[in-house]
């Protein structure tokens, strides 16, 4: 079994820190990747962590990770609502799938009530921010037995 645990982030995640930090917090993008980089490392654990604002980069690195990835966390943004070809996607998956979201999306618009992502996730983790990153690579690596 592959030990890389793939991070994989939807659009508007590049702009964390200052896309409404009232909702979203003021981490960076980076600054998550610099804390998930350190609890892996502890594991022994390889990180591949990709952002993509384009709906059909994020579903061929999703498929890049049912090949070659331990366990795989997603915080598909926008796409969550909208990508029945992401959802396609992570039906693929034989490895855990965290669904990640910095905010209760659904505490959100109603429109944010569509959720393509989580009927193919292994579980969910929404609303505690930045440090929601840190409780999924925990959760991840549990489920694979890491």
């Amino acid at each position: 079994m592959s030990k890389t645990l793939y991070i994989l982030n939807g659009p508007n995640l590049n702009r964390l820190g200052t896309r409404e930090p009232e909702v979203y917090g003021t981490a960076t993008l980076a600054d998550i990747e610099a804390d998930c980089a350190k609890l892996v490392q502890a594991k022994g654990v390889a990180l591949k962590f990709c952002q993509t604002n384009a709906e059909g980069e994020l579903v061929s690195q999703v498929q890049e990770a049912a090949d070659k990835a331990c366990a795989v966390i997603l915080n598909a943004g926008a796409y969550t609502h909208t990508s029945i070809a992401l959802h396609d996607a992570l039906r693929l998956m034989e490895v855990p799938v965290i669904e990640l979201h910095l905010s209760n999306p659904a505490a959100r618009e109603s429109f944010r009530s569509t959720n393509y992502v989580a009927p193919a996730a292994t579980a969910s983790i929404c609303g505690f921010g930045a440090m929601g990153y840190e409780m999924a690579v925990t959760a991840a690596l549990h489920l694979a037995k890491i």
